[in-house]
């Protein structure tokens, strides 16, 4: 089968930072690539057995990018307690989930931006020790990068897409 959402990964290479983040904006843009064209009704088909739906994951990215960058790195208290969770309420329409992740992403690059340097401490301890921004960074990628994969797939079974 054809790729037809294929995107080149990004070639950026001036610095870590410049490359980390750039491999993190593709890994969320490949997040909203899946869930772009589809009706409320695909977005929350649940096709496996557990609660993953293509808005569940949106949602779920949300609350993993302000939990990271917000609350770990940041210290917000807002986000000390995030759900988490895949389950979308009924009331929350995809526009305003996909709405949400978007403005949760500016949040993060804003904060990742306000850091001074990779080798910055989070606010909130992971396991009992403040880590890096560098390792955030790296956790968030690879996040979002696992559930990029989820979406490729659940995307593939809704209407045929695929592609990074």
């Amino acid at each position: 089968m054809l790729e037809s959402q294929r995107e080149r990964v990004p070639l950026n290479d001036g610095g870590e930072l410049d490359t980390a983040l750039a491999f993190l904006s593709f890994a969320r843009s490949c997040v909203l690539k899946k869930v772009g064209g589809l009706d409320e009704e695909q977005l929350r088909r649940r096709l496996v057995v557990s609660d993953t739906t293509l808005l569940g994951l949106v949602q779920h990215l949300a609350d993993a990018e302000r939990y990271w960058f917000g609350y770990t790195l940041a210290g917000d208290p807002r986000y000390a307690d995030v759900d988490f969770g895949m389950l979308v309420a009924p009331d929350r329409c995809a526009d305003q989930v996909i709405a949400d992740y978007r403005a949760a992403i500016a949040e993060s690059d804003a904060h990742i931006r306000a850091a001074d340097g990779l080798d910055v401490r989070t606010s909130h301890p992971v396991a009992d020790e403040p880590l890096t921004l560098r390792w955030v960074l790296a956790h968030m990628t690879s996040e979002t990068v696992r559930h990029a994969g989820h979406a490729d797939i659940l995307r593939e079974l809704i209407d045929g897409v695929t592609g990074r």
